[in-house]
């Protein structure tokens, strides 16, 4: 029964991190998609590099979320002493680091080996995405450039 409630635990998480990195991705293209229609005079140089800035804050941001928010499953349901452990152990699992120092209560360590899958998966994601976004950027520059 323990492993049925780990497994809807973990699908829950999966389903609500990769709904949260949907929206957080629109929401940045939207916002980047904004910089660029909205001043067309200003493609230089020093804008488009605050938009790939932007962009990676951006990222780093939600995957904080992403990332804060199975460290919050963990201390909710006793997986671990405290937040410090749960914040620590999250980020080491969902970017696969997995030092091992710190381990979840028995009972939830398969929540923990699905977030890593979780988190490289959310990460490749964002790496396509941020490749995506700054050669979009570059080949409009080089589109601006050649209209001028």
């Amino acid at each position: 029964m323990q492993l049925l409630l780990e497994l809807a635990a973990a699908t829950a998480m999966v389903a609500a991190t990769v709904t949260t990195h949907l929206a957080g991705l629109a929401a940045l293209l939207a916002l980047l998609r904004r910089h660029r229609q909205g001043r067309p005079d200003r493609r230089g140089l020093i804008a488009e590099g605050l938009a790939i800035v932007a962009a990676a804050a951006g990222l780093f941001v939600l995957h904080g979320i992403e990332i804060w928010a199975y460290a919050a499953l963990y201390l909710g349901v006793g997986a671990v002493g405290n937040l410090e452990t749960a914040l620590y152990f999250s980020t080491a699992s969902y970017t696969t680091v997995g030092y091992g120092d710190v381990v979840l209560d028995p009972r939830w360590r398969v929540v923990g080996a699905i977030e890593s899958a979780n988190g490289i998966i959310l990460l490749g994601w964002s790496t396509a995405f941020f490749v995506s976004i700054v050669g979009r950027i570059r080949w409009l520059e080089a589109e601006a450039q050649e209209l001028s």
